[in-house]
C-alpha cells in the first residue's frame, strides 16, 4: 500500500490549492457585494471547520447565519483529519450543525453549536472526542504576529492512540507537555528554522516529524491517528505577520506514517463559492431592508407596492 501514499497526499494538496483559489475569489466577491451605498465594507471575521474525532464516521456540516431564513451551506462527507480553509464571513452569530453523512436535512442534527464572529477574529469549529462523547468545540485562534524573530505554534491533539502526548524539539526545548486527547494548547513562541519534532506518549513508540518554521508565522500542529497505524502530523499555516492565511496551507506532510484519510479537502472550490453566495444573499437582503426603512418604506412590501 505504500505506493498509494504519495498520490493521496498530492491529491489533498491540489484540492487545498483549489480551495484557496475559490476562497480568494469568494472574498473579493464578498467585499464588493457587502459594500454599502456610501462605499463602506462590512466587517469580516474568519471561521474554519474541522473533524477531529478518530472513531466518528464522516459527517455533513451545516453552516449559516443564526436566526436567518437563509438556507445553510452544507459541506458533504467531511472525514476525520480534515481542516477546512478559513471562510471569510460578515460579523454576527452563526449556527453550526453536524449530521451523519448522507442523512436528510430534516433529521435532527447529531451536534449543534454557535459561533459569534467578530471583526478581524478567527475561529476553528471542531468535532472532537470519541464518538460516544462527541462534542463541538469553538477554538479562538490567536493569529496575532509573534515577537520579531519568532514563530508561534500550538498543538491540536486529536489522536486517541496516544491519549496524552509530549511534543518537543528533538534534543531541544519542550513545546507542550502532557497534552490530553481532544484538547488544544495555547500558542507557544519558538525559534524559527528547520527542526525535528518528537511526539512521545506512555506505552507508544515515539514519532518524529521534520518541520520548517518561518519567523512571523503562526501554526497549528495537528496530531492524528494514521490510517495504517501509529501517529501522523500536519503543520497548518494559520497566519503570517498577523494576517490570516485563508487556505491554511500544509507546510509539512504526514509524519511517521501515511495520512489519516483519503477524503482530502471536501470543503473546496464549489463549497466555498456557494457559501459566499449564501452569505452575500443574506447581507444583500439586510442592506435592502435598511434602505427601505431609511426611505420610509415598509420592508415587508414588495417593490411594486411601495409608495
Amino acid at each position: 500500500m505504500e505506493h498509494l501514499e504519495r498520490p493521496v497526499r498530492t491529491g489533498r494538496r491540489i484540492a487545498a490549492a483549489a480551495a484557496a483559489l475559490g476562497l480568494g475569489l469568494g472574498l473579493s466577491g464578498l467585499s464588493a457585494a457587502l459594500a454599502s451605498p456610501a462605499g463602506a465594507t462590512a466587517a469580516i471575521g474568519y471561521v474554519r471547520l474541522a473533524h477531529l474525532s478518530p472513531d466518528t464516521p464522516a459527517v455533513d456540516v451545516y453552516l449559516g447565519p443564526a436566526g436567518d431564513s437563509t438556507e445553510p451551506q452544507v459541506f458533504k462527507a467531511v472525514g476525520y483529519g480534515v481542516l477546512s480553509p478559513y471562510l471569510p464571513l460578515p460579523t454576527g452569530p452563526y449556527a453550526v450543525a453536524m449530521r451523519r453523512a448522507g442523512a436528510p436535512a430534516s433529521d435532527p442534527p447529531v451536534l449543534t453549536t454557535s459561533v459569534s464572529v467578530k471583526s478581524g477574529e478567527a475561529y476553528t469549529v471542531a468535532g472532537v472526542g470519541r464518538y460516544a462523547e462527541l462534542g463541538l468545540k469553538v477554538l479562538d485562534d490567536d493569529l496575532s504576529a509573534p515577537a520579531e524573530g519568532r514563530a508561534k505554534v500550538r498543538v491540536v491533539q486529536a489522536s486517541v492512540r496516544a491519549p496524552v502526548i509530549d511534543v518537543a524539539v528533538a534534543d531541544g526545548p519542550s513545546i507542550a507537555d502532557a497534552v490530553p486527547f481532544a484538547t488544544t494548547t495555547p500558542y507557544h513562541q519558538v525559534p524559527p528554522g528547520r527542526s525535528t519534532l518528537r511526539l512521545s506518549a506512555t506505552g507508544a513508540r515515539a514519532t518524529t516529524t521534520d518541520v520548517s518554521l518561518r519567523g512571523g508565522t503562526v501554526y497549528s500542529l495537528l496530531v492524528l491517528d494514521a490510517k495504517a497505524g501509529g501517529l501522523t502530523t500536519e503543520l497548518r499555516v494559520d497566519a503570517r505577520g498577523g494576517v490570516v492565511v485563508p487556505n491554511g496551507g500544509v507546510d509539512t506532510g504526514a509524519g511517521g506514517t501515511a495520512g489519516p484519510a483519503d477524503s482530502g479537502y471536501p470543503l473546496g472550490l464549489a463549497s466555498v463559492g456557494a457559501l459566499g453566495a449564501v452569505v452575500v444573499a443574506a447581507a444583500g437582503r439586510s442592506a435592502l431592508r435598511r434602505r427601505r426603512l431609511a426611505a420610509g418604506v415598509d420592508p415587508q412590501q414588495g417593490p411594486d407596492r411601495a409608495a
